[in-house]
């Protein structure tokens, strides 16, 4: 756990459940996660297109709720890749870890035939990872939300925008009442707590991090091992994206050598 860090720098996820209807409700107001997501792309001189930003945003938004839905163990990558605009939108995380992170691909992107979203759960007591693929229609995260949840529980799940940076979902438990679920609107969500009988479950927090470091990056490129120049270009350092987050990292050849030098040390003792 994160214990050492300041309460105050997570997002708060409440799962209540809503009595009489059988729906478990999951709330949070994203805007410390928010805040440290922006922090992130400025240190690391990324700037989005306002429409991307949001995306982004939302996306994290629905895999932090949606997590809340599942057991603590697992960790979960959701994967959108788009026609129009032609990008991947990556999001990862995990309440054990009390960690989410995300980026987004515009270069080098395949385009594909249809707009495809996917699945990867991890967990340690799985010998595979779980995968699922489906077809989206929309941009919109929160549809892809309610198609995913439909799909990967077999029962409902609705996702609104409450105002600000607030987001909740709402999704059916065995007996729901599926016709007040399906009938909900943001105004009814923002009042639940006044209309409805409901208990506090369980509480869960994130942030936005990824924990990714020089140290880590390094190993990755040791594929390149035998085509250094062709991956330098007779330059002394490279810049490398993070795969998971798009933090910047300038390596140094020197840097790689040694790395690639006493791991093959290591190999023959």
């Amino acid at each position: 756990m994160n214990e050492e860090i300041p309460e105050e720098d997570f997002t708060r996820l409440e799962a209540v459940f809503v009595r009489h209807r059988n729906a478990l409700w999951i709330r949070a107001d994203f805007s410390s996660l928010y805040t440290d997501y922006y922090l992130h792309l400025m240190d690391h001189g990324i700037r989005h297109k306002e429409p991307l930003d949001l995306m982004l945003k939302e996306q994290l938004a629905m895999l932090s709720l949606y997590l809340v839905t599942r057991p603590w163990a697992e960790t979960t990558a959701w994967t959108a890749n788009l026609r129009a605009p032609r990008l991947n939108l990556f999001v990862s995380g995990g309440t054990t870890q009390e960690a989410i992170t995300g980026r987004i691909f515009t270069e080098d992107v395949r385009e594909p035939d249809r707009n495809l979203f996917y699945s990867q759960t991890t967990a340690k007591h799985m010998r595979e990872p779980r995968l699922s693929t489906m077809e989206v229609e929309s941009n919109e995260p929160l549809h892809w939300f309610e198609q995913f949840y439909l799909q990967s529980e077999q029962r409902p799940g609705r996702a609104f925008h409450i105002g600000d940076d607030a987001y909740h979902v709402v999704v059916a438990q065995p007996d729901c009442d599926v016709e007040w679920l399906m009938g909900l609107t943001v105004e009814d969500v923002a009042r639940m707590s006044e209309v409805e009988e409901t208990n506090l479950l369980e509480v869960r927090r994130l942030r936005f991090h990824c924990g990714c470091s020089m140290a880590k990056l390094v190993p990755m490129l040791a594929a390149w091992q035998d085509r250094l120049d062709v991956l330098f270009e007779n330059d002394d350092e490279i810049r490398v994206h993070c795969p998971r987050c798009a933090a910047v990292y300038t390596v140094e050849r020197g840097t790689l050598e040694g790395y690639l030098h006493e791991t093959e040390e290591r190999g023959n003792s």
